[in-house]
């Protein structure tokens, strides 16, 4: 990452501990990742987003507390910067266009090698 010694900082939130804990294991093997928050709802995401003003948010699209285009689009409100990635397992075409309009260009679906999420967090956290 351009010689810099600036981590990226990721927000995850998903309902589904396992899946928090693999996520976060994965991300945190990388040595310029740093996983600054972990949310288990919607409202919780977007409370950390807020506090913690991550560089990217790993979201699931079904969680409790509105799921995840509602804390997308808050996250996008809230904190502008934040760049969001749509975590689900589904690829229900009406969902990832919801998600679209709402400022999310990265959408994947759960099972993809741990490289695809690497690559995807790292996309958008060095994104303009």
């Amino acid at each position: 990452m351009n010689g810099s010694s600036e981590r990226l900082t990721v927000l995850i939130g998903d309902d589904e501990p396992m899946i928090r804990d693999v996520v976060r294991e994965v991300l945190e093997a990388e040595p310029d990742f740093d996983v600054v928050a972990v949310a288990g709802d919607a409202e919780e995401a977007i409370r950390l987003a807020e506090r913690h003003r991550p560089a990217v948010a790993i979201l699931d699209v079904r969680m409790p507390c509105g799921g995840g285009l509602h804390a997308a689009r808050e996250i996008r409100r809230r904190s502008p910067r934040t760049r969001i990635v749509a975590f689900s397992a589904y690829g229900d075409p009406a969902v990832v266009e919801d998600m679209r309009c709402v400022g999310v260009t990265e959408y994947l679906v759960k099972g993809v090698p741990n490289a695809d999420l690497v690559a995807a967090v790292r996309r958008l956290a060095t994104a303009g």
